[in-house]
């Protein structure tokens, strides 16, 4: 895979969270440009490239979105829903994240169409392998023959 660079939407409002998963993403083997919105109304208007994100060269479709799914001002899974069931969107992955491993809350993911789920602190490991499972980032040499067992998938 060759990829100039990945551009990821963090959709989080826990700053100490989006910090991490800002330096797990240092440690993926592509280039990634991490945009940070911090409510479930900025993640929609980003996404569908309203204002104050209509310079798709500024703020460009994001190639992954890792969503948050307790936010303020419009819920994760309202956002989720969105992203999907939009034709011009339902591509892009999503990535759910949240603090609870609850039963339903997986279940309303994976009912949402969510492309991977994790729990936070997201383990940086896991984290990155469900990128390089969803196409973003190369397989590492000794994973091709050996591949490790796959993320935790929705």
């Amino acid at each position: 895979m060759s990829v100039a660079k990945i551009h990821i939407l963090l959709v989080e409002d826990n700053p100490d969270h989006a910090e991490l998963l800002r330096r797990d993403l240092e440690h993926f083997p592509v280039p990634t440009h991490v945009h940070h919105v911090e409510d479930g109304e900025a993640a929609v208007d980003y996404v569908f490239g309203r204002a104050p994100f209509s310079n798709r060269a500024q703020f460009p479709l994001p190639d992954v979105i890792l969503l948050d799914l307790r936010l303020p001002r419009l819920d994760g899974m309202e956002v989720l829903s969105l992203v999907k069931n939009n034709p011009a969107t339902r591509k892009v992955p999503v990535i759910v994240l949240t603090t609870s491993d609850a039963e339903r809350d997986v279940a309303a993911a994976i009912a949402g169409h969510a492309d991977g789920f994790l729990t936070k602190p997201a383990d940086s490991l896991l984290l990155l392998q469900t990128l390089v499972d969803l196409g973003l980032g190369p397989v590492p040499a000794a994973d091709r023959r050996n591949p490790a067992p796959k993320a935790a998938r929705a």
